[in-house]
C-alpha cells in the first residue's frame, strides 16, 4: 500500500474532538506525555488519561484501558512505544474511536506501520507523527517555530486540494 500523505483537514477534524483519550501517558509527573495531557486540558478538551499502572492524572481518573471509558471518548492521542501502538490500535477500534493521533516530534514516537495500515483498512483517521501542538493557536512560541521549520522543509501537512495540485504536477 503506497503511502498516503496527511492532509491538515484530518489534523482539523481530529482537533475539533472534545474528549480525547491519551493513551500512554507516564506515570512520571514530570513528562512530557503528562505536559502535554495539561496544555490539551487548559486548550478545552476533555483528556481521559489511559494507563494500566497509574490511578490518575491531575486529578482525573486513569483507565486500565480505553474500552473501560464511559461516555467513550472521541479520538485517542496515543503516547505509547511503537511495539505496543498495533494492540492499542485494535482497542481503539473495540471502543468505537474513529479518530487516532500516533504522537512522534522525535524518534520513533508512536508510529508503527502496521498499526496505520490496519486504521486505514478499518475506515479510522490516523495522523501517524507529528506534535498536536504545532497546531493550536495557543501554544506557544517554540511549537510555532517547530511548526515553521517543518513547513520550510517540506514536512508539514497540507490542504487536501494542494496535496492533489502536487501529485497531479
Amino acid at each position: 500500500m503506497a503511502p498516503q500523505a496527511l492532509s491538515l483537514e484530518t489534523i482539523e477534524d481530529f482537533l475539533s474532538q472534545k474528549r480525547i483519550a491519551m493513551i500512554g501517558i507516564s506515570r512520571q509527573a514530570t513528562s512530557f506525555s503528562v505536559k502535554l495531557f495539561e496544555e490539551l486540558c487548559l486548550c478545552g478538551y476533555d483528556m481521559v488519561p489511559v494507563n494500566p499502572y497509574v490511578a490518575e492524572v491531575m486529578g482525573r481518573r486513569c483507565f486500565m484501558n480505553v474500552q473501560d471509558i464511559r461516555p467513550a471518548p472521541e479520538a485517542a492521542l496515543l503516547m505509547t512505544s511503537p511495539e505496543v501502538t498495533e494492540a492499542v490500535v485494535r482497542d481503539c477500534v473495540q471502543a468505537g474511536i474513529s479518530r487516532i493521533w500516533m504522537y512522534r516530534a522525535s524518534g520513533k514516537g508512536a508510529v508503527n506501520q502496521k498499526a496505520v495500515e490496519f486504521c486505514r483498512e478499518h475506515g479510522i483517521k490516523v495522523i501517524p507523527g507529528q506534535c498536536p501542538l504545532m497546531f493550536l493557536p495557543d501554544s506557544g512560541t517554540v511549537h510555532h517555530v517547530h511548526g515553521w521549520l517543518r513547513r520550510i522543509t517540506g514536512r508539514y501537512p497540507r490542504r487536501a486540494g494542494a496535496i492533489a495540485e502536487v501529485r497531479a504536477a
